[in-house]
């Protein structure tokens, strides 16, 4: 039986939670819930008037509430089960125009990669779903059968930095004139002459890397997500972001230094540059210790943000 302790275990919890400088009666988001370890944390830390929204838009997630002693809806408590690219949105209808801190978690769960139905693992021979949100209708099948050869490229390129791309594409594009690609055995194969051996297991990450990314929009959410948490913060508010690889990356430490997803930073009259945000700190990466528990967190980095006057 799944439970939250086994749903996902929570990466670098108490650095995460530590960046947010929580104030007792302050207001919180987690946009990434999944089993509610960092919820949990952020909760201890509150006071009678403190609030938190947890974001989550897979049902499984929301299951987990239960687990912190809370309703949906408590008094300290709201669950939105919603993608969090909506944050700004769902703040508004809640009537929030600031909070006092926004963290997130962009990493894939253990429950995801560990259930097998999901198709997010290539361990083990599952339908090519993919999906975090279920109720949506894209599927990584839809991606891997529909798609043109240069589409495929392009989402192998962009999202998996594969070298190979071009490649790839044009060897699902053969399989699937055979026959639908179907499950992950059947992407495997259709690829497995390309990767190396020494570096297949690191390839074919990457390949259903890009496509768990495409199937669910998540460089356009995250895109949102942030440009939202800007705007939302109030002065001295706090930014706490988990990144697992450089796409996600690349974007975080784009808007703590511009401002701006691209990096680019605006200039006024004077050739003045300001920003919206401040790094607090250096990147933290788990320690040795968190390794050995927890191996999924190797390539976790987190990065914590203060919103300035501006």
């Amino acid at each position: 039986m799944m439970t939250a302790d086994t749903y996902h275990v929570p990466v670098l919890l108490r650095e995460s939670v530590d960046g947010l400088d929580i104030q007792p009666d302050g207001v919180y988001v987690d946009t990434t819930f999944g089993g509610g370890g960092h919820s949990k944390e952020i909760l201890s830390r509150l006071g009678p008037k403190g609030l938190l929204f947890g974001f989550d838009q897979d049902e499984d997630a929301e299951r987990n509430i239960g687990s912190m002693g809370q309703s949906p809806q408590g008094p300290r408590f709201i669950f939105v089960r919603s993608n969090f690219r909506y944050v700004r949105q769902w703040m508004r209808y809640h009537g929030i125009s600031h909070i006092d801190g926004l963290l997130a978690d962009l990493g894939v769960s253990s429950h995801h990669f560990d259930d097998a139905e999901r198709g997010f693992s290539f361990r083990f021979n599952a339908p090519l779903d993919m999906r975090m949100n279920r109720r949506a209708t894209l599927t990584a099948a839809d991606v891997v059968n529909n798609y043109s050869e240069e589409q495929l490229s392009d989402v192998f390129y962009l999202y998996g930095e594969l070298r190979n791309a071009r490649q790839v594409a044009a060897a699902v594009v053969d399989a699937r004139q055979w026959h639908t690609i179907d499950t992950t055995e059947q992407l495997l194969m259709a690829v497995e002459k390309l990767f190396a051996r020494e570096r297949e297991k690191k390839e074919v990450t990457k390949l259903f890397q890009a496509l768990r990314i495409e199937v669910n929009h998540e460089m356009d959410a995250l895109a949102q997500m942030l440009t939202a948490a800007t705007s939302l913060l109030r002065p001295g508010g706090r930014l706490s972001v988990i990144t697992y690889h450089s796409l996600e990356d690349r974007m975080v430490k784009n808007i703590i230094r511009s401002g701006r997803i691209d990096g680019r930073q605006q200039q006024d009259f004077f050739g003045r540059t300001s920003c919206a945000l401040r790094p607090v700190g250096k990147p933290i990466v788990p320690t040795e210790a968190e390794l050995q528990q927890n191996p999924r967190s190797r390539s976790a980095k987190l990065r914590i943000a203060e919103k300035t006057d501006n």
